[in-house]
Order: structure tokens, then sequence, then C-alpha cells
């Protein structure tokens, strides 16, 4: 553990002995050497220091330092020019000095540090942000960790072991969206591909070498997305896994599956005058497409006119996706004044919408589409229904690395598993949490149950439950946050918001979990969580927002006079906290809405914001009430509701989830917004009811095939007050039938966990086998099983056999099956000596496979395979199951 967590307390001597190092040039030189783009960066500073005038003691008074050298300050005018706002309204000047310092440092003292030009080294290493990550020292820390350890290396030698040493720290777990700051990363030892790309990207620019974060931001094969890493080699930009260390750069599991991608793109922080092409551009940051680095493209061009033919110059355009049961746009663009856009895209299809106010039009563009023209002929409130197919770019080979190589770049992964398994191994277990629960005199299965979700962080949980031991609203306090918060979070943040219902001044009738979720609780969103309540209950600070008698009128009134708009500014999509925007008196309106609802709970009246509509409200009388910000003055408009229940055509093969198979989406602004209804026990179990907005709605539904093809259904309608509406979900159906792609001798004999040997036959239970080859350290197999999960009833209600063999050569002492909950009982696990199955299925298959894991079959009883495919895909156990009952149609 103190091996791990050294870099955590490191001491700052040792990063910056480089720094006391340095002469005088840094203080006569430019940083930018470029006198016009100098003047520009200087003129957008000046613009932001206005702007955050409010904060001015915090941000600026570091410019006053004698000891600034030139280098230093035109470094900071252009951080200070170009960030986000929750980068002006939360930290501090002397906070982002350090970051130059670091920037300067790693330069300096790597010999690679001389040969990056200005602007790749301006926007790529000296840039602290990387994504939507909450910003600690981390840079620091890494730096004294690393320099030892890749100082003699060259740039690319330097890249793939640093990822290495990433790979010591951090693996894959899937988790919510906040994004974890580097440090706490490493406390937790795993993230998602965000986190675990931000936590790579800071470590390589902490040792100087240029590095961005790029994302595909949604996959059109399949559904979800995924990030990774691009590192400045010597000239040229390579790729490389986060966290996923492999022998060379430029190869990665998925290499495969971007090479069916319609769009991978980057920010860029400040004004960037690169090669490539720019999906945005704005006067502080652009958005660069970076899809020709892997996968074919073509320029789809677009023309938006109006009903009378003329072209309309300024109108959104949106190129959409199908992906988690919606379209989603993958970038945005305006129409010039002949009405013309373009973009560079994949070989798949896209959705294109345009609009110009309420008016709209859309779509769908295919591959051999040159030109594609959107009429805006469509209008809300027309009721109709549509069905139609999206298709993916075709499924390319790639080609293996060395498999000399490969083997050699496993045995450190073993090993670099080992260091990290011994540092999880400290986290708190089962025994200490029930021994400290009785210490305490408190229940031992809900103290352990916080302790372990806790993992590296499970200290300051201990504290904490320590400290408040005798407050009956300890346990529920701490089930109202999200798993990542007991992750990340310290004692003290969590001490500022539990209280104890005696010194609240609730009304006496108000409901426990009311006070608990909605009052107590620091969790709203997804913004990381902050001490802000004792700074707002400071009795001028309540006042000057509540008035005298703290009354929410008074706090809507504060809001809607003091706190400016700006939701541009904020590009990375950091909420800023409460208290930065208070003193910052500018944020984008998801920022703002938090800062309403922290500022009600610290005054004791329960609020929240809606998670499905995304509306700040307040409870009052036994009902919640919304907020509209943008109205006039104190003016409150009440919407009028309307009751939609929803049906399950009793013919889908599968109980449809949302966002997985569909999705309701109301009209505004000229498009359709997703109604955020994932994992909400409102839409658990059909039918239910819901209670919304009057207005115009769509229902999408959409069914996809095994090539990564989606079918999709799409319904228009209106809800209104004086009649419910009633709908019913049908999932469309995939026109296609079973192919038997080849078949397996199911006498065929498996060594499975115990040792004990099966034959197939014995495995399937008499209704067919699932089978499933795994490489347990890689993300894509750690996605099929924590996918299965999902479709744990409908596979054991099936009750045929699932087994989950995993290649001799991709064993691992380390891999624990049980961090997999919930996967369904008739598993079992087996142990594939020299892939002889696999190469078996393999010939059958007429299939190069080397290790594009995980490779998933679906057995009949007869050995015949009516299901495969291999690497990276969501929802695998449910296209098995769509098999399995086309099976049984088949056999009627």
């Amino acid at each position: 553990m103190k091996q791990i967590l050294k870099i955590i307390g490191i001491t700052f001597l040792l990063a910056f002995v480089v720094i006391s190092c340095n002469n005088e040039k840094d203080k006569k030189q430019h940083f930018l050497k470029d006198a016009t783009y100098r003047q520009q960066v200087h003129n957008q500073f000046l613009k932001r220091q206005n702007e955050a005038r409010h904060r001015s003691e915090a941000l600026f008074s570091v410019f006053e330092k004698s000891s600034l050298g030139l280098e230093q300050r035109e470094a900071l005018e252009f951080l200070y020019a170009y960030m986000p706002l929750s980068d002006l309204a939360d930290y501090d000047g002397e906070f982002f000095l350090k970051q130059v310092e670091a920037a300067f440092a790693a330069r300096d003292y790597f010999s690679w540090g001389q040969t990056i030009p200005e602007d790749i080294f301006r926007h790529f290493v000296l840039v602290y942000r990387v994504n939507n990550e909450y910003l600690d020292t981390a840079r620091l820390a890494f730096f004294g960790e690393l320099r030892d350890r890749v100082k003699d290396l060259s740039m690319m030698e330097a890249a793939l072991e640093v990822n290495h040493w990433c790979h010591e720290k951090v693996t894959y777990r899937a988790t919510d969206g906040r994004t974890s700051a580097p440090l706490a990363l490493v406390k937790t030892s795993w993230g998602r591909c965000g986190e675990e790309s931000t936590f790579t990207v800071t470590a390589l620019r902490a040792v100087g070498i240029p590095a961005r974060q790029c994302y595909t931001p949604r996959w059109v094969h399949t559904n979800d997305n995924h990030a990774w890493v691009e590192v400045w080699i010597d000239g040229n930009w390579r790729y490389l896994g986060a966290c996923e260390p492999e022998a060379e750069l430029d190869a990665a599991w998925f290499t495969a599956p971007a090479k069916r991608a319609m769009m991978v793109h980057t920010n860029v922080f400040g004004l960037y005058n690169g090669p490539e092409e720019k999906n945005k551009e704005t006067p502080l940051y652009s958005i660069i497409n970076l899809l020709e680095n892997y996968a074919p493209t073509r320029k789809v061009n677009v023309k938006v006119i109006d009903q009378q033919g003329n072209p309309v110059d300024g109108a959104d355009v949106q190129f959409k996706v199908y992906n988690y049961a919606e379209l989603y746009p993958i970038t945005r663009t305006k129409t010039n004044a002949e009405g013309e856009t373009s973009l560079i895209s994949g070989m798949g299809d896209l959705m294109i919408w345009a609009n110009k106010a309420d008016l709209y039009g859309y779509i769908k563009s295919t591959k051999n589409d040159e030109l594609v023209t959107v009429v805006l002929d469509r209008t809300p409130n027309v009721v109709y229904q549509e069905i139609f197919t999206m298709e993916p770019p075709v499924e390319q080979r790639i080609q293996e690395l060395d498999p000399d190589k490969v083997a050699v770049n496993n045995l450190r992964l073993l090993e670099e598993d080992s260091i990290r398994n011994a540092y999880m191994s400290t986290f708190a277990g089962k025994a200490f949490a029930f021994d400290f629960s009785a210490s305490l005199h408190l229940e031992g299965e809900n103290t352990w149950k916080f302790l372990e979700m806790a993992q590296g962080n499970w200290r300051e949980i201990a504290h904490f439950i320590q400290a408040h031991k005798d407050n009956p609203y300890l346990f529920p306090f701490l089930g109202s946050l999200l798993e990542k918060d007991l992750r990340d979070t310290p004692t003290e943040y969590l001490s500022d918001h539990l209280r104890k219902k005696e010194t609240l001044e609730v009304d006496a009738q108000l409901p426990d979990d009311i006070i608990v979720k909605y009052i107590l609780s620091p969790r709203i969103l997804l913004e990381s969580i902050k001490p802000w309540r004792s700074f707002f209950r400071q009795s001028a600070i309540a006042k000057e927002i509540a008035g005298e008698r703290h009354d929410i009128q008074s706090i809507i009134k504060y809001v809607k006079e003091n706190i400016q708009i700006n939701d541009a500014e904020n590009y990375y999509n950091c909420s800023l906290t409460p208290q930065g925007v208070y003193e910052l008196k500018i944020a984008d309106r998801r920022s703002r809405n938090i800062f309403f609802v922290a500022v009600c709970r610290s005054l004791n009246i329960p609020a929240r914001i809606e998670t499905a509509t995304g509306k700040p409200q307040y409870y009052e009388n036994g009902a919640w009430i919304d907020v509209v910000f943008e109205t006039a003055d104190n003016e409150t408009v009440t919407q009028p509701k309307a009751s939609l229940t929803i049906f399950n055509d009793p013919s889908n093969i599968i109980n449809p989830d949302y966002y997985i198979h569909y999705t309701l989406a109301f009209f505004k602004d000229g498009d359709f917004q997703t109604l955020d209804y994932e994992n909400d026990p409102a839409v658990a179990k059909f039918p239910y009811r819901l209670d919304l907005d009057e207005g115009y709605y769509r229902l999408m539904a959409g069914s996809r095939a095994n090539d990564g093809s989606v079918t999709i259904s799409v319904e228009y309608f209106e809800i209104r007050s004086e009649k419910s509406q009633i709908i019913t979900i049908k999932l469309p159906e995939v026109v296609g039938k079973l192919v038997v792609r080849g078949s397996i001798d199911m006498n065929s004999v498996v060594v499975l966990e115990d040792g004990s040997k099966k034959s197939l036959k014995n495995l399937d239970n008499g209704k067919g086998l699932m089978l499933c080859f795994i490489d347990p350290g890689k993300e894509p197999s750690k996605h099929l099983l924590q996918d299965m999960p999902a479709q744990k009833k409908a596979l054991e209600a099936w009750g045929g056999g699932i087994l989950i063999m995993t290649p001799e050569d991709k064993l691992s002492g380390v891999f624990d099956a049980s961090v997999f909950k919930d996967l369904p009982k008739q598993i079992v696990w087996g142990i594939d000596h020299e892939r002889t199955l696999l190469n078996n299925v393999s010939d059958v298959l007429q299939l190069d496979f080397k290790n594009n894991f995980p490779m998933t079959i679906y057995l009949s009883t007869n050995g015949g395979i009516l299901y495969d495919t291999e690497g990276y895909k969501i929802g695998i156990g449910e296209e098995v199951l769509k098999t399995i009952s086309l099976e049984k149609e088949s056999l009627k």
C-alpha cells in the first residue's frame, strides 16, 4: 500500500528539484513566440479577467509575484484566456502556477522536451485539464514517481513505459459518468475508459510527452462509446489503450471497432491552428476530427432548404447515429449562406437532422450518398409512425502483433496486475468491518456494505462512520450517495452535510426519506461532492441569498438576478461547485440548477433536480414544484401535466429495457430531447404510468442484428392534460433467417476450473450452449461479464448451459470472477489448453482469429453454430437470447 500511495503524499521538493535549478532565461524569453498569436491570447486574457472580476484576488494576484518570469506569465495568460468556467470558479492562481511550473520542469528535464514544437507543447503538455475531471495535483506527484523510470528512454519507449506504470495503478471497471480526479483513481485502482484515459494523459503530460484523450462519442455497430489516448512521438500522433499497455503503439483491442467508427474526436484547449479538420471552433476551444487516423471515411455533404426550395442560412444541423435507443449527435454544425455544410465521417448511415427554430426536417445519409438535401417541412404536433434501418460500416480484419512480443508483454501485465492487486488486498475486509461495527455498537452488514464500496477510500468512510455513529441518519445518509462518492470523498466533506434531525428546523411531519435524500444529502446530479453547506449557512450569505426568512421565492429571485448564464464557456461540462457559482456569478444552466438545490438544502428546504427532465424542483405541501428560471421577474409557470401509460407488447421476445431497447423524448427547440429514465424504478415494470408535461413526444424502439445494423420503429404523438394517452412498445423485427455457420462436436471434452472434465453435451442442459472465450485482463471481456447480469433472469429461465473459457495463454493468477456480481447461476468456468477448442471453433468459422476477444458462439444441442461474434460489443447476451427465440420458432 505504501508503495502505491506514496505518489499521493510525495514531497513536492522531489518533483520540483528541476525548477530550483532553472536559470533566469524563463524571465526574459517569450513562451508565445509569435507576436500576433501572443497579442490574441493577451486580448482574450483581458476579457476573461473582466469576466472573473468577482474572483479577482484568488485568480489574478499571482501575477503580482516578483519571481514570475515572462514564460510563466505568458503561459498563465494562455491558460486563463481559454479555461472553462469551472476552472475560473473553483481554483486559484497558485494552483495554475504550479501546473505551469510542472510543465516547464518536465520540458527542461527530459531529452525530448526541446524537440516538441511550441504549439504542440502549448495545447497538449501545458494544459492541466484533459476532460471533465475534477482537478488535483496529480501532475506534480506523477512527475516525481515517473522521472527516474523514463528519463533514459526514447520518447516512444517512455510513452509505452508510462502506460505500463498506469496499468500498475489502474484497471478497467464500469462505473458512473462522473470522472474522478487522477489521484482518486489511484486510490481506488480502477475506473471506466474515460477515467483511465484522463489518468493516462495526465501521466504522459507529467513527463512532458504531448497527449490527448480521443473519443468515439458513440459506436454505431453496438451501444456505448469508448475513449483512448493519442501521444505525439517524434512528429507523429500515435495511439494506445489507456492503462492497457501493448507491446507497441498503434495496437489495442479497439483497433478493429474503431475501423467501424463514424466519428473520433478530441477537444483542444485554446486557439488552435493545427492541420486537423475542425468539427467546431469557438473563441475558447476547438473540436477536431481524428477519424481519418482510424477508419475509411467519406465526406457527407448536406444542403438545407425551405419548402419553397430556398437555401436556409444558419440552420442547425446534427449528424446523428443510433445508439442506446436514441439518435445521438456525433457533431453539430450550422449552414452557410448557401444552406450548405459538410462533415468527414465513416462508411455507415447517418441521420441528418436540421432545424431553424421549430421548423425541422431529417433524412438518412448512406455511404453512397454524395449529397443529401434536408427540407425543413416538418412541424411539431403531427401524429405519425415510421420504420427504417441504419447500417454500420462493415467489419474489417486487422493485423495481429508479433506473438513473441505479445508473450513478453503479457508477462509484464501479470506482474503489474500483481502489484495492483497487492495494494487492493489492503482494502477493508469483512472481518474488520464486523469488528469495527461491534466496537461502535453498529449493525455489521451495513458497515461492511459501505466500507466495501469505499475501496481504497475505506479509511475516510470508517472515520466518518465513527464520527457520526450516534446519528440515526448515518446509514440512510451514506445510502443516498453513489458508489463513486464513497470511493473519492474525504471525511470532512461528508461531515459538512450530515446533521441530526433536531438541528434542522424542519416540519416535524416531513418524512425521513425526504429529509435524508433532499435536505441532508450532498448528492444532486453527477457533480463532485464539496463542503458547500456550512458556507451557505453563514448568516450573512444566507440572508443575502434567501432573505431574512430563508424563503424559497427569495432564493429563486436571487438566482434570476445574480447568476449570469453562459453555457458556451463551460465547454468541458464539468459542473461548477455551488460555492464557485456564488463567487463567480456566472454558470452554465446545469451548474446554476445545482447551485439552487444546494442553497435550498443548506437552508433546510427540500430540493432536487428531477432526473428525467433535468428541471430543478422544491418540495412543498407534499408535492414537487418545478422552478423555471427563464421567466420574467418572480413569475412562476405551471406547465400542465398529462398522463401517459406504457405497455409492453406480449409478442416481444425480450422484456424491453429503457435506453437499451427504447426511449421517450419530448420536442423542444427544433429537436427531440430524450427523457432520462435510466435505472429509474418508475419504468422498471410494465405497464407503468408517467405524468409528463403536455407536448409533442417521440417513442423510439430498436432491434439490433448480429452484423450491427439496427431496425428502428418511431412513433410521434401528442399528450394533453384532458385525455390520458396509452402507448405500446413493439420491438421491430429484424428481417433474416437463422443460418447454421458450421458445427462443433458436442462430445468434445473441456477442462473446467476445478480440474474436472466434461463434454460440451454434458454442459448444454439439453437446451443449447452459450460458449464464450475471454481474455480476463482486457476491457472487452470485462464488458461481456458486466453486461450479463442484465439478462440473468432470461438466461436462467432458458436453462441452457453457459461456458466461459479462458485460453491457457491468457490465464491470470489475479483474475477474480467474484468481482462480477449477479451472473447467471448456470455459468461454469473452463480452461482452454493450447487453445484447442478456440482453434476448432475458428477453423469451423473460417476465421483467422488471434486475440480479438471475447469470442462468443451459441451452439444448438446438435452442435450447430447459430450465432457468433468476436471483439467489443454491448448486448451479446441479448443477441444470444434472440437467437434462442428464433431457434425455437424454427422448430415449431
